[in-house]
């Protein structure tokens, strides 16, 4: 029986982290570390810090990152892409051309025997209404077209400053540390949850750039998968055990 890893927010290509470059490559060789042990790979959102494909255009750069997943896919890794807020600009390029299974919204699915609600985690809970709203505009299937109208040029540019300023208004560019399950939008959200999805064994997210694993009944665990700029933190699933990572080169993970 093979592994099942989940990862999210690398936000490759992202103009505020200074060592995105290398960044790219460090979580190449992790998912080169893993092809022949995994049966699939979930990548859990923001994966890049902005992606829009145009009908014969697709962004600048990640092309290790895009060749190694192809590669994956070949090899018959299955490889879920779920859309986040940052890279929900998608329209066909990664399905047709990586082979990636692509989700828009969160997903219920067995594996190995265990039931997993996976999401990137935006929207789920979050109280903010300028993000809600944000989201809604992004979303937008007119304003989504009204993106495309721009040269790729002045809507790449746009993306990407924007992205580059909401990351620079946090302290050193990272997320909010951890703020306890009563606070915590994502925890709150999955305890409502789970009253009415009682067969549900896991919840994983991304978003939130820190990494925690909470039991919250007998058989419920949720987990937030850190991130892939300073974390370089993932998940494993080996059929019976769950297990929360940190990748560090040189070392060899089951």
């Amino acid at each position: 029986m093979k592994n099942v890893y989940f990862l999210s927010d690398a936000h490759l290509g992202s103009l505020a982290i200074a060592h995105r470059r290398t960044q790219e490559r460090r979580l190449v060789r992790f998912l080169d570390s893993i092809k022949h042990k995994a049966s699939a790979v979930y990548l859990l959102g923001d994966m890049f810090d902005f992606w829009d494909e145009y009908k014969y255009v697709v962004p600048k750069g990640f092309t290790r990152f895009l060749g190694k997943v192809s590669e994956l896919t070949d090899m018959g890794v299955e490889v879920h892409f779920f859309t986040g807020n940052h890279d929900l600009w998608t329209y066909g390029y990664l399905e047709e051309e990586c082979g990636v299974i692509l989700h828009r919204k969160p997903v219920t699915m067995e594996i190995y025997g265990k039931v997993f609600y996976l999401a990137h985690g935006d929207g789920l809970g979050d109280p903010d209404p300028m993000f809600q709203f944000l989201r809604k505009v992004f979303h937008n299937r007119i304003c989504q077209r009204l993106l495309n109208f721009f040269h790729p040029w002045w809507g790449m540019q746009l993306g990407l400053n924007w992205a580059k300023k909401s990351r620079l208004k946090r302290a050193d560019g990272k997320e909010m540390p951890y703020l306890g399950e009563d606070k915590e939008y994502l925890v709150r959200y999955t305890k409502d949850y789970m009253r009415s999805h009682k067969d549900i064994d896991y919840y994983i997210y991304g978003h939130r750039h820190i990494e925690i694993d909470l039991t919250l009944s007998g058989k419920v665990r949720m987990l937030i998968l850190g991130d892939w700029i300073w974390q370089f933190t993932y998940a494993v699933f080996d059929g019976e055990h769950m297990f929360l990572e940190e990748y560090i080169e040189g070392e060899s993970k089951p």
